[in-house]
């Protein structure tokens, strides 16, 4: 059996004397789709914070394949192959689709980031992996609109767009549906769906037709620790989990 490229063990997370997280275990499988559901307020969100470093653990270890990151600011855990996306979306509105992602691609390496306007990053810079990207997200014919002029369902396939531009192993995808309508539910679902062919995705996602229909596991949350993890079917079957919050939702009920 394969190890997993995600190992996060006994994490905790503390704001003051309210504990947010309390002794999480998570460990996510390479090239799967693992989803992390739960009502308001069980740690969801938090728990991607401590992941992915945006916010210091309180205790506990998360390791990337196999080493230690725990201690680890954001950018130092990108630069290892994590990346990931925020559930309000964040790019720069004055800049086009392009060079959005240009931006991105430059950010992973420390101090080029800032460097956007050099004569040496010319239109082409970094051509064939912005292509590549725009091409799996279906945003080609959008490449030199700015990015506030797109659809929102067009504004979050460029996020995800803006996270693998780092070429992660691994990326975390915060609500990636929020506020979409139908057709843009579908293509983003299958965006992720096709992530699994050459990376990892760990995702929250309130939408449990998507959630159920594309993840390999599923880790339920409730009041900062895990609940239930398992598969679709099982997390479906579980008595637990449709007391904690999902009751017929989950299984297709009224």
């Amino acid at each position: 059996m394969s190890q997993p490229i995600l190992d996060a063990r006994n994490v905790v997370k503390r704001y003051g004397k309210f504990q947010a997280l309390s002794g999480v275990d998570l460990r996510v499988m390479p090239n799967t789709i693992h989803s992390v559901i739960g009502p308001n307020g069980a740690g969801k969100t938090t728990l991607f914070h401590t992941l992915t470093g945006t916010v210091p653990l309180t205790a506990g270890s998360i390791s990337l394949n196999g080493k230690e990151v725990g201690g680890m600011p954001d950018h130092e855990r990108v630069q290892l192959g994590m990346a990931r996306s925020f559930q309000v979306t964040s790019l720069f509105p004055t800049l086009t689709v392009r060079e959005n992602l240009r931006v991105a691609v430059q950010g992973i390496q420390p101090g080029k980031a800032l460097h956007f306007w050099s004569k040496s990053l010319l239109k082409d810079a970094h051509a064939e992996l912005i292509d590549s990207i725009l091409a799996r997200l279906e945003l080609t014919h959008c490449i030199d609109r700015v990015s506030s002029q797109l659809s929102h369902g067009q504004q979050r396939r460029l996020e995800v767009g803006m996270a693998l531009a780092a070429k992660p192993q691994i990326i975390f995808l915060d609500e990636p549906t929020s506020g979409m309508g139908i057709d843009d539910i579908d293509a983003m679902k299958a965006i992720i769906k096709g992530l699994r062919a050459d990376l990892t995705v760990v995702l929250i996602e309130h939408n449990m037709g998507i959630v159920m229909d594309i993840s390999d596991t599923i880790t339920v949350m409730q009041l900062g620790k895990v609940l239930v993890e398992g598969t679709p079917d099982q997390v479906k079957s579980d008595d637990r989990v449709r007391q904690a919050y999902l009751g017929n939702m989950i299984t297709g009920g009224a």
